[in-house]
């Protein structure tokens, strides 16, 4: 008995110093992929950049002929912001799914996935189709400015009805949870039905945008949008990554560990709604980023979110700069919907998870 339990504990230690040692690596090396991955989005594309090119259209050389000139164009007026924007919406979904799992305590909850992201596209659907009619034309040309301003408010409503009808006397109910999400989803489906039925030929185009998900016709001043969010959410994230891992062991104990439980809350939920309803606003609909990279990294670094938190920002900016050239390319030269490959990668670890949840069932 004693052997075994020596064995078992000698194994443990050896599975704890192997993820300290990933954990240590962990940031720098997401770094360096990200890197790898926005190089390889720069050349790939319906204009191709060989890499042999990229650095004179990068500016990195004095080289200045008419193939530079085009490759310049493409570079820093279609590619560059889009690569950019693509990659702050997956940090920005991959973090408000780390901080909701933590906020609920389970690893199955997702903005996608329970509603929140279907709410902030009803509402940003409502935006575009009042803003085009003769009730909202006097706000048309505030249309820009005004759907991350809706898709943050239906991200908020949704995420403050979901912690509503799931939590009841400081407890949160996973089934109820998942269940309240699919609710929440249908309903907001619903209504982007209606605002479908009601909509002209442009206004459908755009609510179909987000509905399916795409980075196509992303500018500077659209990634300019997410810039500040993603700071201020980076900022956030140090200041409640010890509260969030003090509530993994209940309200009460995170309570007289000196946790400001309520205020935590709040602050995490405006947090998922502003992350999620700004990259709403921007790429539609994309689902399973918030939850397939948050619950891949504790697998390798551990659940502390004082790391898994701005490891969760890189490794969705990786998984969606991944996803967005190849869906510049598999199609070439037309595009297929980014949301489309999100789904088809994220629906199997989700099934997956499932499996290694099957204790939920009970409940």
């Amino acid at each position: 008995m004693s052997v075994a339990i020596g064995t078992e504990a000698r194994s443990l230690g050896r599975r704890a110093g192997a993820r300290r040692r990933a954990a240590s690596l962990a940031i720098p090396l997401l770094i360096a992929v990200l890197a790898v991955a926005a190089i390889v989005a720069l050349s790939f594309g319906a204009a191709g950049i060989p890499l042999s090119r990229l650095p004179a259209a990068l500016g990195l050389s004095g080289e200045t002929t008419a193939m530079t000139a085009r490759d310049q164009l493409v570079l820093w007026s279609i590619r560059v912001p889009r690569i950019a924007a693509t990659a702050m919406v997956g940090g920005l979904l991959a973090a408000a799914g780390a901080i909701m799992q933590g906020l609920f305590r389970n690893p199955l909850a997702d903005p996608a996935l329970v509603g929140v992201s279907s709410g902030g596209a009803l509402a940003a659907a409502s935006a575009i189709v009042f803003t085009d009619s003769r009730f909202g034309e006097t706000l048309r040309f505030l249309q820009t400015e005004l759907l991350p301003l809706a898709a943050f408010a239906g991200s908020l409503a949704t995420t403050a009805i979901l912690y509503g009808v799931s939590s009841r006397s400081g407890r949160t109910s996973i089934a109820v949870f998942l269940l309240a999400g699919v609710a929440i989803t249908a309903i907001a489906n619903a209504g982007i039905g209606l605002l479908v039925f009601i909509a002209d030929d442009r206004q459908l185009r755009d609510i179909t945008f987000w509905m399916l998900g795409s980075m196509s016709g992303v500018t500077w001043a659209k990634a300019a949008v997410l810039a500040p969010i993603l700071v201020i959410g980076l900022a956030a994230c140090t200041f409640i990554a010890r509260g969030l891992d003090l509530l993994v062991l209940g309200e009460a104990d995170a309570f007289h560990g000196g946790v400001d439980v309520e205020r935590l809350k709040r602050v995490s939920i405006v947090m998922v709604s502003a992350m999620t309803g700004v990259a709403v606003s921007i790429s539609g609909v994309i689902g399973f980023v918030g939850i397939v990279v948050p619950h891949l990294l504790r697998l390798v670094i551990g659940p502390a979110h004082r790391l898994l938190l701005p490891a969760s920002v890189l490794s969705g900016a990786i998984l969606m700069v991944g996803a967005d050239t190849l869906a510049r390319t598999i199609v070439a030269p037309a595009e297929m919907p980014i949301g489309i490959l999100t789904a088809a990668v994220g629906a199997p670890v989700f099934l997956l998870i499932l499996l290694r949840q099957r204790g939920l069932a009970s409940l």
